[in-house]
């Protein structure tokens, strides 16, 4: 069975600190364009962009969960009510499995792309475990990976390795923020000329987050020389495969996404 990381930022709260957070307020099956505003911190994990990708995932692979700081990366509470209709995102929360994964999340400065633990670790607590390779890596989205993923040199060389070696590198919403210092064997980013896709510009201000990140991820990618691309309309679903380079723009690309991986991992 292939095996799948999937990336998840540590990130509490926004570059500005805002007491408010934009969501997208909708059903996660039939995502609306109706804007809703919560007294609450952002959602740093969004809750869709983990749970579709998952469960489209989890009957064909094994999957991990990963993120800079380890166990129980952060989700905000008032973007699990905004989805408490939708069953896939209900079910995530409820799971057990899901709960026990993220409860015993690994730090990316502790696994590879070979799915070890580093030598450290490795050979004090998994001495008979010598794990197995991750056939794809998946960085969940939310704001928080634009605020620590895009400039975490350890994340930056996972997934490195990773696109190094020709395995899936995947990322849907923000989670592309997650890549942006990766490079491929030459040094280049690995968005230079390539098709991708992210959150867009029009999405961010839509959401009245623009001030909330350090950068916008759609003008991102052009800087790095990538050739961006987003659905003729905001929110609606697209996902760019290049390589094995796979991107996604939203939340409603977050399905979407997991089943262009799975095709690609042949299961």
């Amino acid at each position: 069975m292939p095996s799948v990381l999937f990336v998840l930022t540590s990130a509490s709260k926004t570059l500005t600190d805002a007491p408010t957070v934009s969501f997208f307020r909708a059903s996660c099956e039939s995502l609306s364009t109706e804007i809703h505003v919560s007294n609450a911190f952002c959602s740093l994990r969004y809750l869709p962009e983990a749970a579709h990708p998952y469960y489209v995932l989890a009957p064909h692979a094994t999957i991990d969960f990963a993120s800079p700081a380890g166990p129980n990366p952060p989700i905000d509470e008032g973007s699990v009510k905004m989805f408490e209709s939708d069953p896939e995102c209900t079910k995530f929360l409820a799971d057990e499995t899901v709960k026990s994964k993220l409860a015993s999340a690994k730090k990316l400065s502790e696994v590879s792309s070979k799915g070890e633990h580093s030598a450290r670790m490795f050979h004090s607590h998994h001495a008979n475990n010598p794990g197995k390779d991750y056939d794809a890596i998946f960085y969940v989205g939310g704001h928080g990976p634009v605020i620590d993923l895009a400039v975490d040199p350890v994340n930056i060389k996972l997934a490195s390795e990773f696109y190094q070696a020709g395995k899936i590198t995947a990322a849907v919403c923000h989670g592309p923020a997650g890549l942006v210092g990766v490079t491929d064997a030459e040094g280049k980013s690995i968005f230079a000329g390539k098709a991708a896709t992210g959150f867009s510009n029009a999405e961010e201000t839509q959401v009245g987050k623009v001030k909330d990140v350090p950068f916008l991820l759609e003008d991102k990618i052009v800087s790095l020389g990538g050739k961006y691309e987003k659905a003729a309309d905001p929110w609606g679903s697209h996902v760019v495969v290049d390589g094995n380079l796979y991107t996604g723009q939203n939340p409603a690309s977050a399905g979407p996404i997991g089943q262009a991986i799975l095709k690609a991992l042949k299961v």
